[in-house]
């Protein structure tokens, strides 16, 4: 007899088991009718902010190795050494966060997103022991395995979208909370400054972050809900009478991971071509983020304390210009995502060469520079996790937006963080430039051959 704390999740002709308390939440009676708008309204608010905070958190503890380069230099690490240690996370996190899409499209939210944050917030945390920080296999190591349970972050999230919000009002809505990302990376760069002046070690830039990270977890574990069927809510298509022209039959029908891959993912010729322009969208966006504190200190003669800041600006100016970007593409382009991923990444490629030519000692230039590609680039990120979602049932959006994620960081991020520190040891920072001038050209490229493509409502 199968022990009462494992769930079995049918895969074709194989069985997986999960944990229990990853088991979906139970569908439950409907409400009165007269309380399903007021409930549907508040939790809907609800699960939004737990989502938004909750994804943020996963940010504390993500690219804090970034912020720490600069002192690992000092202590006898080059460049290279430290771009090998960074590429584990997005390797390891590129293929988790397609992997970890197929076991959260058959997960409880709730459970799947607090269990991911906190094992972050722990593995972080290690950082801070001197025999990790000596070690380049144990750094590689420990950051392999934050990767993984990392990529427990963005599908649940995903998942939850898709069951909340229609697809008539999901751009503006995955927009808006996409921004989390920026919130959550942008205080990466003042919480180190305070750990810094708190504990007086740059260690604390890893441990610190992690402590609120870890109550960001426990907050999510008490506001995140499941499906609105589980808290008594009729389907969200029924409830915004907004439903897709996907030709799908049941929406609620739990798929299998063999229908979720070769019916409705590796099967769509749009999502690889998304996929393949995530490579080098990602490319550009931690090609420019993960190596601004060191290229900003050694190039630009900015302090440490002043490329923290920095890094803090480039995160936050990608919040407004992610809502606009799927604004843009809800109300310009009428749901067609490609035009406006176009039109900004045009704009990165000229942030990209003012931030790249400016001379040394035009500090306001540089941090202007950096606002327009933070601005710019988290637009086409968003877009094409979204693009994802629209193109697959609400049953497989985990997966599908994992599978663009295994392109942007298995790919993309992996060789921002290696390829850069290699070709900048060996080439210098023209070298590394070079790799992300051209990256937003082939992503531009990938981006246009899905130009006219969109996924629209049958109410539209």
């Amino acid at each position: 007899m199968q022990p009462h704390y494992l769930h079995s999740v049918k895969t074709g002709g194989r069985t997986l088991s999960l944990l229990g308390i990853f088991k979906p939440a139970p569908h439950i009676d409907r409400l009165p009718n007269e309380k399903i708008d007021n409930e549907y309204k508040r939790l809907r608010m609800q699960v939004f902010i737990s989502i938004f905070i909750g994804y943020a958190g996963y940010y504390l503890v993500r690219k804090n190795f970034s912020l720490a380069i600069p002192h690992m230099i000092q202590e006898g690490f080059t460049k290279s050494e430290l771009g090998w240690v960074m590429s584990a996370l997005a390797l390891a996190y590129g293929i988790s966060k397609f992997v970890m899409g197929a076991f959260s499209d058959r997960s409880n939210p709730r459970f799947f997103l607090a269990a991911g944050l906190m094992l972050s917030s722990i593995i972080m945390s290690l950082y801070a022991l001197p025999a990790v920080t000596s070690s380049l296999t144990l750094m590689y190591v420990l950051m392999f395995i934050n990767g993984w349970v990392q990529g427990m972050g963005w599908p649940p999230c995903g998942r939850t979208m898709t069951h909340w919000y229609s697809i008539g009002e999901r751009g503006t809505r995955v927009a808006i909370w996409n921004t989390a990302h920026n919130v959550g990376g942008g205080l990466i760069g003042p919480l180190a400054t305070l750990g810094l002046v708190l504990f007086g070690t740059y260690k604390s830039i890893f441990f610190f972050p992690a402590m609120i990270a870890f109550v960001v977890a426990i907050f999510v574990l008490f506001t995140l809900k499941d499906t609105p069927q589980s808290c008594g809510l009729p389907p969200i298509e029924e409830y915004k009478n907004d439903y897709p022209d996907d030709k799908v039959e049941d929406r609620e029908k739990e798929l299998s991971v063999k229908e979720i891959l070769f019916k409705y993912v590796l099967n769509n010729k749009y999502l690889w071509y998304i996929a393949i322009a995530n490579l080098f969208v990602y490319f550009v966006r931690y090609g420019v983020v993960d190596w601004a504190p060191t290229y900003l200190t050694e190039v630009k003669g900015f302090s440490t304390k002043g490329s923290h800041w920095s890094y803090f600006l480039y995160e936050y100016a990608g919040i407004p210009g992610t809502i606009l970007c799927g604004w843009i593409s809800d109300k310009v382009f009428k749901g067609r995502r490609a035009p406006a991923g176009v039109i900004f990444m045009a704009g990165v490629a000229v942030a990209v060469l003012v931030y790249w030519f400016n001379p040394v000692g035009n500090p306001m230039i540089d941090n202007l520079a950096l606002i327009a590609i933070g601005f710019l680039i988290y637009g086409p990120v968003m877009l094409i996790g979204l693009h994802a979602l629209d193109l697959a049932p609400k049953k497989a959006a985990g997966t599908a937006a994992g599978f663009t994620g295994l392109f942007g960081y298995v790919g993309g991020a992996t060789l921002a963080n290696a390829a850069m520190g290699m070709v900048v040891d060996s080439f210098g920072w023209n070298g590394g430039f070079m790799m992300l001038v051209g990256s937003c050209f082939l992503a531009i490229f990938f981006m246009a051959l899905t130009w006219n493509h969109g996924l629209k409502s049958k109410s539209a």
